[in-house]
């Protein structure tokens, strides 16, 4: 999916004017009705959306932009459009700025990744030097849509990622740690690190209220296994491990924890 394919060309308004915040919410209301993906949901709802999210923060994030935003349970595709405003609009921005260029984005509530990676994509793009500049300079919806797009550079990436997770194997029996980290040394990551760690009892037992809790001296050996893998290689991760501990669930000195990841990228 590109930006292009979810910019639609008749929400986009040239030389608009608006005597408030709420003002602009309600055209930026009746611009994405142009589009038929909108064509049956109320007004309303699309308004309350736009007014729930600006109640969490503007969306004015400064330097005459704005990139008001909300997601709907009643559409399965994403309405965008671009609105200048010569004179500008007070949108509560973050700088205190007034704005005159808003773009506006209406997500189905069931793709909040497209959704972020769309909202990325936008800011990106008007980031590029003379960018908002030229969009503002131009008085036609046509000559404004063709000039954002222009800038456009980043692609939003939907295809879809096997799932990962990160692996978490906390050791403080120095006994196992070199074999544990043996074993999962053979399974494909796209990481594989080991953190120096400390128990917290090291701590706590230097505070006077807890000193008494802990007569024993504190292990002094405790790191932290972390890799990032396929969620698929989860049983195998724990069967390797248990080859050299045993039972985790009887097994004192070592814990394993596996989270999912919404976003993974890169690789060490």
């Amino acid at each position: 999916m590109k930006i292009i394919d979810v910019l639609r060309k008749e929400c986009v308004v040239a030389g608009a004017r608006f005597l408030d915040k709420p003002e602009a919410l309600c055209e930026i209301v009746q611009a994405a009705k142009k589009n038929p993906i909108l064509k049956d949901v109320p007004d309303e709802e699309i308004l309350a959306g736009l007014e729930e999210r600006e109640s969490l923060g503007s969306t004015g994030f400064g330097k005459g932009i704005a990139i008001p935003h909300c997601r709907l349970k009643s559409i399965t595709d994403f309405v965008a459009g671009i609105i200048t405003v010569p004179d500008g609009v007070d949108f509560e921005a973050l700088d205190g700025e007034k704005v005159d260029l808003i773009i506006f984005i209406i997500a189905p509530e069931a793709k909040s990744n497209e959704h972020l990676k769309l909202l990325s994509a936008i800011s990106q793009t008007l980031l590029i030097p003379g960018a908002v500049k030229e969009i503002l300079a131009e008085r036609t919806t046509e000559a404004v849509c063709e000039s954002f797009l222009r800038h456009t550079r980043a692609e939003i990436d939907t295809r879809k990622q096997t799932t990962k997770c990160q692996f978490n194997v906390f050791v403080q029996d120095e006994t196992v740690f070199r074999d544990i980290l043996e074993k999962l040394a053979g399974i494909e990551t796209s990481s594989l690190v080991v953190a120096n760690t400390e128990n917290v009892v090291a701590y706590l037992t230097k505070v006077p209220l807890f000193a008494d809790f802990w007569r024993d001296k504190p292990s002094s050996f405790s790191k932290v296994i972390m890799a990032i893998g396929d969620k698929g290689l989860s049983n195998e991760t724990i069967r390797r491990i248990e080859s050299v501990t045993g039972d985790l669930n009887k097994c004192v000195g070592v814990v394993v924890t596996i989270h999912d990841i919404c976003y993974a990228a890169g690789s060490l």
